[in-house]
């Protein structure tokens, strides 16, 4: 079945030359499916190929081998069938909240008309609760802010995927947690199927369907993948206090120390 299926990842290969010409593979035989409406996160030390791997999703770096299908359609290229959020929302100054959620709409739906298309943002910055706040430039608003208009950019385009790299990375710990809820507040209605990198063990618990764990690079690939079984929607409070969760984080964590020993062990094996 398609929704089982709906994003595969087929023997990934991601090279780049060295500065004698080889290729090294920076990613390699990277195997996943995501299911229809699933939020799936990847992890791993960094330089693992996290990004990689998301940026190849979205068709803005070539894939050396292998292939990605998306709802049925290999990604040759980027296309607003995926959306993406950065760390840094990179929103043009010179326009609002607004503006700058209009203008992704503009280019996705050009045979909407301006009702049609002015329901959409203002839709898509009520989700991630800026309904007062619209009209605001750039610099009037908080990091927070800035980044719930990156949030609202993308969903505003419909996607069939959402791909999030480390959304919340610059935020302190208070916002962190409150652009969780929206995100997960947006999930749980639209039913976007999502691709999450982060570095945050409990971020990657409390928020995921499934955890991908990524070995370390070169070479990169799926090492482990885990299921979190937490009914949606989910409580912080309740989930925070089941020994499932810290049962779930002790693995993820030991996971990546084992990843962290072996890679001490095979810069040892290479100096002796």
């Amino acid at each position: 079945m398609i929704e089982d299926r709906y994003v595969e990842l087929f023997e990934v290969v991601k090279a780049y030359p060295n500065p004698f010409g080889e290729a090294i593979k920076v990613v390699d035989g990277f195997n996943l499916m995501v299911k229809q409406g699933e939020l799936v996160s990847v992890i791993g030390h960094s330089g693992c190929g996290k990004s990689t791997v998301l940026n190849m999703v979205a068709g803005l770096i070539p894939i050396t081998s292998g292939g990605v299908i998306v709802a049925g359609r290999e990604v040759t290229g980027p296309g607003p069938d995926r959306a993406v959020v950065f760390q840094a929302p990179c929103l043009l100054p010179w326009l609002s909240c607004f503006g700058n959620v209009m203008l992704g709409v503009k280019q996705v739906f050009p045979d909407a008309s301006k009702a049609e298309r002015q329901q959409m943002v203002e839709y898509s910055l009520c989700a991630v609760g800026l309904k007062d706040s619209m009209h605001k430039y750039p610099k009037e608003m908080s990091g927070g802010m800035q980044q719930r208009v990156g949030i609202a950019r993308a969903i505003a385009l419909r996607p069939k995927m959402l791909l999030l790299d480390e959304p919340f990375g610059r935020l302190d710990s208070l916002t962190r947690m409150e652009l969780q809820e929206v995100i997960l507040n947006i999930l749980n209605f639209e039913k976007i199927t999502t691709m999450m990198i982060t570095h945050d063990p409990d971020e990657a618990v409390y928020m995921s369907d499934r955890i991908c764990m990524m070995t370390n690079g070169p070479g990169a690939k799926v090492g482990e993948v885990m299921e979190i079984d937490f009914e949606r929607p989910r409580d912080r409070e309740e989930i925070m206090e089941t020994a499932d969760f810290y049962e779930y984080r002790r693995r993820l964590l030991q996971f990546l120390d084992d990843c962290e020993k072996e890679k001490i062990a095979r810069k040892k094996a290479k100096v002796g």
